[in-house]
């Protein structure tokens, strides 16, 4: 095909086996899959998981690397790959409704001002999660660091409170289904290779609203999302780039005494808590990790 795709799909994968293929068969079998271009961005895997792929109504365009380069520079490679006027981020780990899609992109393309859209994430069992987010404030993100959000002296990151049934405004939407406007994602420079994973998707959703663009949380678009599907082989690295990311943050957002705070925080509440926990189940693998993490 040569006509330009209506919307390019991007999906960084690392190892994701056979999550990969049912998502890409979900994206074979939405309903506007011969306007949707796909392309997955391969960190290196070494499990076989780019090897007999399905077939998509478009032949599939796929991005090779020799290294991990990280979920936030393997997006931009993927980006930047296509032309369509919408991009959708998605973790190899969902699997869209077969209208999910189309919903979504209505939903961007509604109104001007809206440049980034959400969809309603379920869990395996159907149950939808509480993905959508606040915007993390200085003081929120050294709070959750001291894990008072645990004791009710400081709000929840996610908004637990809210069901997600409906569409709305919200501060940011999770990166395993993020779609966003393609003049908006280049005007921003795309994601911020800094955050090698987890908290690049607060940080676009934060610089898009600072643009002026509203971000939108999409009930009518339904995506199955596994969660941690590949980053959970490797626990003591997926602790260590979450804390790492979450200071980065601070400290482009809120400035370098508040990312200081924030690690200081993570190693005197964040680092013990997690232990202690670890040793209450008896697990000491558990704790190793948390050990090797707070090493790294």
């Amino acid at each position: 095909m040569t006509d330009r795709p209506a919307l390019d799909v991007v999906i960084v994968n690392w190892n994701g086996g056979e999550l990969l293929r049912a998502c890409l068969a979900s994206l074979a079998a939405a309903e506007d899959a011969a306007a949707v271009q796909v392309t997955v961005v391969d960190n290196a895997s070494t499990d076989g998981s780019i090897e007999t792929l399905p077939a998509l109504p478009r032949p599939l365009r796929l991005i090779q690397n020799t290294a991990n380069l990280g979920f936030g520079r393997a997006c931009d490679q993927g980006a930047a790959a296509g032309d369509a006027p919408a991009i959708l981020f998605l973790n190899p780990d969902t699997q869209v409704a077969p209208d999910a899609l189309g919903v979504a992109l209505a939903a961007l393309t509604a109104d001007p001002r809206t440049g980034i859209v959400g969809a309603r994430l379920v869990d395996p069992d159907g149950r939808t999660a509480r993905s959508c987010a606040r915007a993390p404030s200085a003081l929120g993100l050294l709070g959750r660091a001291l894990a008072l959000d645990r004791l009710g002296l400081v709000r929840p990151h996610f908004l637990l409170e809210w069901d997600h049934a409906e569409d709305r405004a919200v501060d940011q939407v999770m990166g395993a289904f993020l779609m966003i406007r393609r003049d908006l994602f280049r005007a921003l420079g795309g994601f911020d290779p800094r955050f090698f994973v987890y908290w690049e998707d607060a940080d676009l959703c934060a610089r898009a609203r600072a643009a002026g663009f509203a971000v939108r949380h999409v009930a009518g678009a339904v995506a199955r999302h596994v969660g941690q599907g590949t980053t959970r082989q490797v626990r003591a690295r997926r602790l260590f780039y979450f804390l790492r990311s979450q200071i980065l943050y601070a400290g482009k957002h809120h400035g370098a005494a508040t990312a200081l705070a924030v690690a200081a925080a993570s190693f005197g509440a964040q680092v013990p808590l997690r232990l202690a926990l670890a040793l209450a189940r008896r697990s000491p693998r558990e704790a190793a990790e948390v050990l090797r993490a707070a090493g790294l």
